[in-house]
Parts: C-alpha cells; structure tokens; sequence
C-alpha cells in the first residue's frame, strides 16, 4: 500500500512551506519574550487586554478556573497572584476570543473552502455559537434545535442492531463530572467502546506502572521536588509542554539538585530558563537547569537505561550492600535476580550503540544516581510512543526500586500527563476496560447491568470504522481526526460513518465532512459561567498528582445557546434512554452536588466529596505504592526484564519522531512560531542532523519529501522544509499533527496499543519542483 498526501486532499492543513523562515534560536525559556508572548495572544485572539489579564488571574487560584492546558499542579497553600504559564494564557486567550461564528457565518462558507483553510486559520474564527448539522451529501453546516439534534441521535442509536456500533470519545479537557456521566450513559447503553486520548499518549505509563507498581499513576506530589536530591527527566520538552514544571526545576537547581536531561533534542527550556516573574532574571539571564544533558538516540532510553543499571551494578559488586537497597528490595520486591542476570547479559556494545552515547555519559549518569539518596523520574510521550514504550517504562521503574527510591520522601515515579484532565477522566471509568469492582458499584447504585466484553480503544475505534463495523461516532472534546495517527487512513475511514458528533468549542478539521453527516454541539469554556436551575456550578479535576481540586469560570458564555458538557451529557441521555434508564439524568443536570454523591458512592477515595473539594486546594487521591503497599499479582513491586529495542534501518533510512511547537497544545494551533527552535511562520519542516542532511545532497531550507516505511507499505507527505539542528545522527523530528500522516495504524506499542509517533522509519527526497 501507498498513499500520496499533498495540500488540499482536506484531511490534511495546507502547504505552508513557503512561509517558513530560520532565525536565531532561544538560549534560555521563559524570561521577557514569554511576557511578551502573554500580551501579544491577547491581541491576536482579540480577548481584549482588561478583560484577558482578569480571566488569567483566576486561572489556578483555589476558587478560579483551572488552566485548560497541561495537567501540572499547583502548589498547595498560599499561591502566587500569577499562577499561569505562557502557554497557558494561549490557552485561555484561544478560548476567550470575542470573534463568533454563527449560522450566518456557516451560510457563506462551505464545508470545501473551510477545509482549505490552515488548523491555525480555522482556530483563528472565533467561537462557535449554536448547534450546527451537515446532513447527507450537504455542503454547508445548518443550524439545528438542541432538541432536534438530541432527536436525531437517538434515533441512530437506536436504529442501531447492537450498541457496539457506536463509540464515544473523550478528550482531556472534560471534567470528572462530565465524564462520569459519559460513561455511565454509555455502558447504559449496553458497550464499553470508551476511547480517550490517553490511548494517544500515556496509556504506555499507566500499563507499565499497574503491572510493576500495582497503580497506573505517578507517586510523587509537588512538595517531593523540594526534596529529591536528583530529578531525572526522560523525552519530555517542560519549557513548551508543561511551562508551570519549570519554577519547580529551577528551584531544585537553585538549591544543588542534580537534573538529568535525557532527550534527542537540546530543548531550551531544559538548559536555562529565567523566570517571566522575576525582574532580576530578566536582566541577569536566569538559572541554567541541566546538570547533564544526554542527548540520546530516538528510542535509545531503554539502552541508556540498561547502561546506568550495569554501571551500577558494578559498583555494588565493588562495595557490597552499600548502593541497592536490599532492605527496601527484599522487603518491598521481586524479580531481582533476573534482572541483574539480564544486566550481565546485555553488552556495552549494546549499549553504546542503542542510546547512541558514550560509555562516559552513562557513568556520568550512573554518578548521579550513586550520589543521590532521593530520585524522582519524570517522562512524557518520548518515552510512550514506541513499540517498546512499555517495556522501556518499566526499565524507569527497575532503575528507581534498585535504590528504594519510591514511597520514601523527595523520590519516586512521574509521569507527566498533557491534557488537564486527562487523568481525572480515567479515574472516572473513561476505559474500554471496566473493572469488574467498578463495575459492580455502578451496576448496583444505579439499577442496571454494566457491560463487561471489552471495548475499542482508538486504535480499535478506526479499525472498526474502516471495516463498517461503527455507525457512529460521538466525541465528547478533542479532535479525534488530528489527533489520531495514519491521517488519510482514519479521514477514509471516518467517512463511512453514519453520524458523527462532535461536542467542542471551535471548529476543527474533523469538523468538516468526515462523516456521512454530522453534528456540532457547542459547549461552553472552562472560563465560561456555568448556571443551572440550582445556581452557579463548578466542575472538578485531577491533575498528574491525583490532587482533585475546583473549577468555577466567571466569563459570560459566548452564547446563550452554549450548553455544559454535563448538560449536554444529561440531556442527551434523556432523550435517548427516557423511562428505561433509573438514573435521574435532569436532576444530575441542574446540581452538580448530586453528581459529586454518586462519584463518592461508586468510586474508591472520593468519600466525602462535595465537602472536601471546597477545602482550597483539594484534596489528594489514595495512592497504595507510594506508601509501599503494591497490588500487583505478588504483592510486591515487580523488577522486569526485557531486551532491548531494535531499529534495524536500510541505508537511506532515518528514524522520525513528532513534535509539538511552542505555539501549539496537542492537535491546538496558537500560532506559526517556533521560537525555542528557531522556526518562524510556518509548520512543514524537518530537523535533520547536519551530517544527515549532506551525505543525502540536500541543503538548508530545501523542500524534501518524506516517506515513511512499515511492514511493505508507505505513505508520503510532501514539501517540507528541511532545518539543520542538533539531533543524532540517523534522526529526525517533525511536528504533529502534520506527519501525522506518516505514522501506520499497525504500528503500535506492545500491550499498550499506542500509536508509536516517535518511532517512524522515514527516508528523505528532493520535492519534485522548487
């Protein structure tokens, strides 16, 4: 199979090649250009300045409205007047923009000429305003009733021959009330077909941690950071994709911890960062971050990994009993043994050549950790994304248990989640894969039968579209067409649906005709007021250390046509299940109080919820591994072993993996600037290592082809601009979801089913025409 992806097949943005311009690299992240940044969002997305810098003073404050972006905490106690990142305030100034479209604005575009539009473009129109409908064979989105639109929904679920015809979506952004009430209407329906984004991203972590530590969460809070003595930071950009984790580095560095970058790329914000609120690292070039910076091969963790262990293990057999933690092991674990076999077996050979380091990095790294009581490890979606995604997760673990370092104060694991929620949602039951406890609560407290046949992941969900197996597709948030992987694969696929539904705040690509017809439910903002019939109502989150924690929008809705995602979720499932359903879905509806009860009946560690939540920060979720209390199969924490992961490439090949800019969040365009890289106005590049650049012919700013390679078939994306960049050499990196395109359905992690984004075989070509 081949496909030939070019500008304008609507699936895919536009070709924007010639707009992109080099310039300077960032030497530092943060500092006045993040000012600067802050203020310029508010003008480009005409927020309006009062009224924009009054909605970010609430973001992250204890009774204000939680940032829409990543999932970083917050600290607890007294807090900062100015709690958001830059990024952060792109995200709010997105979504609190004046500019609206509405039917009139529908009437004159076309679905044909919008989809000719740029991601960026499309987001730039403003907010959506009320529900909208793309029947059979239209060319233009009409508006339609919410009655009417809830109408026409159930009367596809219900023409339906079984309810594993459908699927339902969920994006990070939806609260945990939203969400519980999502897969509650679902599974009343009769299917477990829950995807969810972190299919996309973390569901490597949550595997690899559920089977090693019994809990498919981190086991560090914030206050952890304080302590450790060495933080450990494995393919995860913080300065673009998580800004708020850099105060809490620079702080560690500050004090003498020893950070440990581990990345392909020497990303900004991981070398020195100067905080936008401190005037005097505005002037005097703030904190350098890194302590070692290890610029490994794309997939080289888990050899890298290895090599420290090995280094370390040499060293206990030079001083026996005084560098594991053989108490903590003999106590707490199982399944050392194997793995220091397995650290015999595997050569330095091996090691050199699969992180793509030098032997005197890995000990440089082993010395980090041989002179650190306390160690937290921190990864995001560059260790995820692989074939080996899980394996090498769990190589992380191995290198943590070795020294006792989880549940003991200042140390443990730390996976950094993206979306806001995103871990919140799953807490809720957003899972093909119900838990037979869950289950049976939810069964009982509302008055049904849960189902207990697995569900489609996403993965699973574009599989059954392209075989005809789903008549429907609901998303609940996101944008599943960008988002997902094999672009012109699932665009194909999702044409053959029935009816989807996409329930957001500004249109989107997936928006525009993919799907024989479609709906647009409009929601409101997370900055957005949200009243019903008992009053103003707050929504709850739970960010990457399971802290849940309030938050309450104070903004008039961009429309009073807008509807809650709760609202929408009720009321849809009134319309849909009527008398046959116990559950007092118009009730939930008007007092989110009520939800909140149910959550705290049917979900262990939210007993008293609704008082709880009210206290200012929160409060944290049981967490058995990190009081060393591990619900694995032993009982104990489990060492792993696996080999490691192998990229054989035929000569011309490089290894690709996706990134985002730092004007982006997830499939979210805020802008065509890369300024931390050095890329300016546009999208379509490619950064090469030099060497790899000239032993193909090409040159700097050259348009090249790229074609990626998996299991004898290929696909093309055209006319990107090639960028010389620090890189090792044989890999390369592009962003999403523009290569998205590139990545094969059928290339996926083992166990997790992940997309491997950060794993495509590729090789490079002349554009034909310059």
């Amino acid at each position: 199979m081949s496909s030939k992806i070019s500008a304008g097949s609507g699936a895919q943005t536009p070709d924007d090649s010639s707009q992109v311009t080099l310039g300077d690299r960032a030497e530092e992240a943060g500092g006045s250009a993040a000012i600067l940044s802050t203020l310029h969002e508010l003008r480009r997305n005409d927020t309006g300045l009062v009224r924009g810098m009054r909605t970010l003073l609430q973001v992250n404050q204890p009774e204000g409205v939680d940032c829409p972006g990543c999932a970083w905490p917050e600290s607890a106690g007294e807090r900062s007047e100015i709690e958001f990142c830059e990024n952060g305030a792109k995200a709010v100034s997105w979504e609190t923009t004046r500019r609206r479209i509405d039917a009139d604005f529908f009437a004159r575009h076309s679905v044909a000429e919008l989809a000719a539009g740029s991601d960026y473009q499309l987001g730039q129109l403003g907010r959506l305003t009320e529900p909208l409908y793309l029947p059979p064979g239209g060319t233009h989105y009409q508006p339609i009733a919410w009655d009417a639109a809830y109408r026409l929904i159930a009367d596809e679920l219900g023409s339906l021959s079984s309810p594993h015809e459908a699927a339902f979506y969920t994006s990070g952004r939806t609260s945990n009330e939203a969400a519980f009430l999502f897969q509650l209407l679902v599974r009343q329906l009769g299917t477990n077909n829950l995807p969810d984004c972190a299919n996309l991203c973390h569901e490597s972590s949550g595997v690899a941690l559920k089977e090693t530590v019994g809990v498919g969460k981190g086991t560090v809070q914030l206050d952890d950071f304080e302590q450790a003595d060495a933080i450990f930071i494995l393919g995860q950009n913080p300065g673009t994709n998580h800004p708020r984790m850099m105060s809490v580095l620079q702080k560690a560095a500050q004090r003498g911890c020893q950070i440990v970058a581990v990345n392909p790329l020497p990303e900004a914000a991981l070398l020195r960062f100067a905080h936008p609120q401190s005037p005097l690292e505005l002037l005097g070039g703030g904190t350098a971050i890194t302590s070692l910076f290890l610029p490994v091969r794309i997939d080289g963790d888990a050899a890298l990994l290895k090599g420290i262990m090995k280094e370390l293990l040499d060293e206990e057999r030079k001083r026996p009993g005084q560098v594991f933690d053989w108490e903590f092991i003999r106590e707490h674990t199982r399944g050392v043994d194997e793995l220091l076999r397995d650290l015999d077996a595997v050569t330095w050979d091996e090691v050199v050549t699969g992180s793509g380091l030098t032997r005197a990095q890995v000990r440089a790294a082993a010395a980090v950790w041989l002179n650190s009581r306390r160690i937290i490890a921190c990864w995001a979606m560059g260790l995820t994304q692989h074939k080996a995604a899980v394996a090498t997760i769990q190589q992380v673990v191995n290198l943590l248990l070795l020294g006792g370092h989880i549940g003991r104060p200042g140390a443990g694991l730390c996976p950094v989640r993206g979306h806001s929620n995103v871990q919140g949602d799953r807490t809720m039951g957003i899972t093909p894969k119900i838990d037979d406890g869950f289950r049976q609560r939810l069964s009982q407290h509302f008055g049904f039968v849960a189902p207990s046949q697995p569900g489609l992941d996403t993965v699973g969900t574009i599989e059954a579209l392209q075989a005809g197996r789903l008549r429907l597709l609901f998303s609940l948030g996101g944008n599943f067409l960008s988002a997902t992987p094999d672009t012109e694969v699932t665009a194909a696929a999702l044409r053959r649906c029935q009816l989807t539904v996409h329930v957001s705040t500004k249109l989107h690509r997936g928006h525009l005709g993919f799907g024989l017809s479609s709906l647009i439910l409009p929601c409101l903002g997370r900055t957005e007021r949200d009243v019903q019939a008992s009053g103003p109502q707050f929504v709850t989150v739970e960010n990457s250390m399971s802290v849940v924690h309030r938050s309450q929008g104070q903004l008039t809705p961009a429309s009073p046509q807008l509807r809650s995602e709760v609202a929408i979720v009720c009321e849809l499932a009134e319309a849909v299940l009527g008398p046959r359903s116990r559950v007092p879905w118009l009730t939930f509806r008007d007092n989110y109080d009520l939800i909140r009860d149910a959550i705290a009946a049917t979900i262990p560690g939210f007993d008293h919820f609704n008082e709880r939540v009210r206290g200012g920060d929160g409060f944290v979720l049981p967490n058995s591994a990190r009081e060393r209390s591990f619900v694995t199969s032993s009982e104990r924490a489990q060492f792993t072993v696996a080999p490691l992961p192998q990229h054989p490439l035929l000569p011309g090949q490089l290894l690709m993996m996706t990134i985002r800019t730092h004007d982006q969040f997830n499939t979210t365009i805020y802008g065509l600037d890369d300024r931390y890289r050095g890329v300016y106005g546009g999208r379509r590049v490619i950064l090469m290592n030099e060497a790899d650049l000239h032993s193909r012919g090409l040159s700097p700013k050259q348009l090249v082809d790229l074609t990626s390679h998996f299991d004898g078939q290929t696909r093309t994306a055209e006319r990107f601009v090639v960028v010389p960049y620090d890189i090792p050499l044989g890999c390369t990196a592009t962003y999403f979801p523009e290569t998205n395109v590139l990545v094969p359905l059928g290339s996926r992690a083992d166990k997790s089913r992940t997309p491997t984004s950060k794993s495509v075989v590729i090789t490079v070509q002349p554009s034909p025409t310059q």
